[in-house]
């Protein structure tokens, strides 16, 4: 019986994270079940290098992406199932996602983030009316969307997607070690980010600065290397981010941080960062935002923050009650064991692709 073949389409190379996630670290487990897989990410790792470095990007280099992107979609007739993410031209019209169903094709679509609002709320007037609705239609004429939170998948939904199923952004479990009880008397407070998402951190400087006057305390940053901390007035030093050792470096934090402001877009993440700090035992503290609210249990394995002062009052109780932090973060890993494993997610995509 000839074997299942599968083309996916991410928009990044491994080193970009939502890409990772979403198709990459599945890969090992569709060929260990016996599936033909291939990977034609839209950008290239010459991209992502220089944007994460510099900012911005060489016009040449992506005008290079889009030929790529068009090559590897001339080959997508060889392939049982197309799997896109996001979108197959960023910034174009829906042609090649319109090419493949009129052909037969068709394709599953997944999601992660909203990015329809980088068209429908785009400052362009032109671009809004002229692609506001590109990802509604292409959610409309997918056979399949996943969405990674309830906020992408009520977008679907509105936009009349034949069949829409959450899939949440997971870990690979076995990679996030548990926490080891300390008693340390400087209590570390971490946070995972990208310097693209470091401005988030920064809306937390005045709770810092409260909080270092009476507690001893540190601020732990997983980033990029070469990425500054600015001054928030407590201790702070950077690690820079491996995906060999992500899992063990953020076991040794002992609070686990996510602000994000109330804004459209934030509302479509899907709280990957509670999921690992989650996984390695830690208690979170988290702004009441999208999927933040579904994933944190109040009193449970954490606390939400609607401001400044919810902030520093959710992270004083922790700061001073370690057997807190012990039970909240006991709690977290096991909702995590329940409902955000890769092992977990990659079941309900072999139930879902076997009806495509």
């Amino acid at each position: 019986m000839p074997k299942t073949k599968i083309l996916f389409f991410p928009k990044y190379p491994k080193l970009g994270a939502s890409s990772r996630l979403r198709t990459y670290q599945f890969l090992p487990l569709w060929e260990k079940e016996g599936y033909q897989v291939r990977v034609s990410s839209f950008f290239n790792e010459k991209y992502l290098t220089g944007f994460y470095s510099k900012g911005k990007q060489n016009p040449m280099i992506v005008l290079g992406c889009y030929f790529r992107r068009l090559w590897g979609l001339l080959g997508a007739w060889r392939y049982d199932i197309i799997w896109i993410e996001k979108e197959l031209f960023p910034f174009l019209p829906s042609y090649g996602e319109w090419i493949l169903e009129k052909s037969g094709k068709g394709y599953v679509v997944d999601y992660d983030d909203a990015v329809f609002h980088n068209y429908d709320s785009h400052p362009n007037v032109l671009v809004r009316k002229w692609m506001g609705d590109k990802i509604a239609w292409v959610m409309r004429h997918s056979k399949l969307v996943c969405a990674g939170n309830t906020y992408l998948k009520e977008y679907a939904l509105l936009a009349e997607a034949k069949q829409v199923e959450i899939l949440p952004t997971v870990v690979d479990i076995n990679k996030y070690p548990q926490k080891v009880k300390s008693d340390n008397s400087s209590v570390k407070i971490g946070w995972v980010g990208s310097p693209t998402t470091m401005k988030y951190l920064l809306t937390l400087e005045e709770v810092f600065r409260n909080l270092g006057k009476r507690h001893s305390i540190e601020l732990v940053v997983i980033n990029a290397v070469g990425t500054k901390i600015p001054d928030v007035g407590i201790p702070a030093r950077l690690i820079p981010w491996s995906e060999e050792s992500e899992g063990d470096l953020i076991s040794d934090f002992d609070i686990g941080i996510m602000p994000l402001p109330d804004d459209a877009w934030e509302r479509g993440k899907c709280a990957y960062k509670l999921i690992q700090y989650m996984a390695c035992a830690l208690p979170v503290v988290a702004s009441a935002v999208g999927m933040n609210k579904d994933v944190v249990r109040e009193g449970w394995n954490g606390f939400l923050a609607k401001d400044p002062q919810e902030w520093e009052v959710a992270l004083e109780k922790l700061i001073q009650d370690l057997d807190l932090r012990v039970k909240l973060g006991q709690n977290g890993r096991k909702l995590v064991e329940e409902k955000y494993t890769l092992d977990g997610n990659f079941m309900v995509l072999q139930r879902l692709l076997r009806k495509k």
